[in-house]
């Protein structure tokens, strides 16, 4: 019985920085003060649905969830 981690990833030289997924997910994707993505690589396993949503939604698909 092994213990399914969620990980979070993004292709920094993909994304635009559009912010979707800051709408969809704001407790694990951030826009820094320079307007940079920043985001949380091992967020809770109860942000998956909101993880996913904002995978969904990324206009580039920079955006990979595992586990």
């Amino acid at each position: 019985m092994g213990v399914h981690m969620l990980k979070v990833t993004v292709d920094l030289d993909v994304c635009q920085n559009h912010g979707q997924c800051v709408f969809a997910a704001p407790d694990v994707f951030t826009l820094d003060e320079d307007g940079r993505l920043a985001y949380a690589e091992t967020p809770d396993e109860a942000l998956r649905a909101d993880v996913e949503d904002a995978a969904d939604v990324c206009p580039l698909q920079a955006i990979r969830v595992e586990g």
